[in-house]
This record gives C-alpha cells, structure tokens and sequence, in this order.
C-alpha cells in the first residue's frame, strides 16, 4: 500500500448511534443474525476512514447510506432474493423506480426514499446524473449474479472485473465525496479519459481488496462472485496461490491510480482547464489516495473480514424478509 493514511475521523462513535437510530426511525427491524452481521460490518468504520475531515452531519448522511448498502449486499449475496431471479427483478426494479422519484413501499424503500432526498438537494443535474447512473448500475449487479448463479454459469475474469467495477459500490461513494469536499464537477470533467480512469482505478482496487478480504466468508456460504475464487478456478491452483496472485493485482491497481493521477494533471494542462472545475478536479487527485488507504484500512480492521469464522452457514435463512414479498 504506497498511500498514507489521512486519519480517521473522530466522529465515528457519534455517527454509529446516529445509524442505529436511524435504522430504527426508518422501521428497519434487523433479524438477530442480520444485527450480528452489521455489528461486525462496522459501517461507520469506513465512513469514517474514507472521509476523515467531513461534517458531522456528512458522516451521518454517508454512513446511513453505508447502511442500507450493506443491508441490500447481505440480502442479495447471502440470502434467497439473490437466488431467485424473478424475486430479485422484482425487489431491483422498485428500489431503482423509487431513486427515480417513485412513491415508496415498505421500509427499505422508505428508507432509500429519504436519503435520496437528503442527498440530491442542492446538487448539479450532472452530479445527480452520475450518482443515479452509479447506484443504478450497482443494484442491477444482484440480477446479473442472481441470473448466473440460476442458470449454473461462471464469469470468466475478464467479465468479473468489469462487473466488479460496478457490484464493490464504490463509485457511488466518489459521488458523495463531492459533497463533503464542496465540488461539482462539470460534464467536461467527468469525461476527461485520466478521470474516468483514476474513479476506475479507485474501484477496481476496493474491489480486489474486499474479494481478497472476504474469500472465506464468501466461501463458507458457496458464493462464487470472488475474483480469488475465479482466480482458482481458473488456474486450479491452491487458495494461497490464488490469494497471492491477488495481492500482485491489488498493487498493480495501485500503480494505476497513480499513473492515472500523472495523466490527469496533464489532460488538465493540455484542455486548458482553469478555475473552479481544474481546482475540483485537483481535489480529487488529492483525496483519493486517502479513499484507497481508508478503504485498505478498514478491511483489515473489520470483523466482517477478519472473523470468517463468525459466519454463521444458518444466516442464510434468516435473510430477504425485505424483498420476500
């Protein structure tokens, strides 16, 4: 890991309670497996890494969608929505209606609906284009593997990494750095090739690192959506190997981010970017690293990642009573 640590951020305790109880204001009545499980995500964690110097009230705002992220990831990666392509299609299309302004049903939907509001007000049209895009396409990602897994296919590791880009949910949260960092940036900049590398980058490498961190757990459960699994696979080498050879493309990642920082400077140059857009634009070149570190950080420190064997195999059943009906 080259980037250093930004810090993080001293309001995390805060921004915990502030979760729970809007989890609790929200009607989101956890099961008792799915409590241990978000206990051990530790959502306010990450928050508080990948945004060290954010508003209190930012914190808050991203941890509550941190939240219902991982509430959505459980529901779909380890429990029968995720399994049933008809019931996932079913429970997608309405939370994608309902970022869309639809009328919401039940509390998940209720719940997307308030931070939907919370969050857009205020923001460029282009902003609320790229988050929507970006949220969208994450949530589409439980369909495609809900597919897969129904008709018994496998993606090759070409396919999984452009669809890993996606399914990690990262670039929602770029997204969201824009607002504690107090930037919008224009529709010129969001297409700069450098940018739309370097966001890329960012992805892939949380991505990877959640894949490496989460085998175990992932494995227990017999979910085949893990780039060491595939890698495995597809070389029918051991779990080491396999691990190994992941940690030798997290840090190829790595090098990515800051080739794509360099070339970013230099499109900056070359398109004659100047003012409020070449300062948002180094604004990013400059926290992003500390997204990277943040997001390295917190697998390592996380119960989620690091106790697999607090996976409990019945966990499964418990699931989906959101997306159930």
């Amino acid at each position: 890991m080259p980037f250093q640590s930004a810090g993080c951020h001293p309001g995390l305790a805060k921004t915990r309670e502030a979760a729970w109880e809007w989890a609790e204001s929200e009607g989101l009545d956890l099961s008792v497996p799915a409590r241990k499980k978000m206990i051990r995500t530790r959502p306010e964690l990450w928050i508080s890494l990948i945004f060290p110097k954010a508003s209190q009230d930012h914190l808050d705002l991203f941890c509550q969608w941190l939240f219902w992220a991982f509430l959505v990831d459980d529901e779909f990666d380890d429990g029968p929505a995720g399994r049933n392509p008809l019931m996932c299609e079913k429970a997608i299309t309405r939370l994608v209606d309902v970022l869309d302004g639809a009328a919401p049903n039940g509390p998940m939907e209720r719940a997307l609906a308030g931070l939907r509001d919370r969050t857009s007000t205020g923001r460029s049209s282009q902003w609320n284009r790229q988050f929507r895009r970006d949220t969208a396409a994450w949530l589409w990602t439980y369909y495609a593997e809900a597919v897969e897994r129904a008709a018994g296919q496998v993606p090759s590791r070409s396919e999984f990494a452009k669809h890993r880009r996606d399914s990690v949910a990262m670039q929602p949260f770029l997204c969201l750095h824009e607002i504690t960092a107090e930037i919008d940036l224009p529709e010129s900049a969001r297409s700069l090739p450098a940018y739309i590398a370097l966001r890329n980058a960012v992805t892939d490498h949380s991505g990877l690192c959640n894949d490496i961190c989460s085998f175990e757990k992932e494995a227990a459960l017999g979910y085949e959506h893990n780039a060491v699994r595939l890698i495995q696979r597809d070389r029918g080498c051991t779990l080491q190997e396999a691990v190994d050879e992941a940690g030798i493309q997290l840090s190829r990642i790595a090098e990515r981010v800051q080739r794509a920082e360099k070339e970013l400077i230099e499109e900056i140059e070359a398109a004659g970017i100047v003012g409020p857009a070449r300062a948002a634009l180094e604004r990013c070149v400059q926290d992003y690293r500390g997204l990277v570190r943040g997001d390295f950080d917190y697998h390592a420190r996380a119960e989620r990642y690091t106790r697999p064997d607090l996976v409990e195999l019945d966990e499964r059943d418990s699931l989906s009573q959101y997306f159930a009906a």
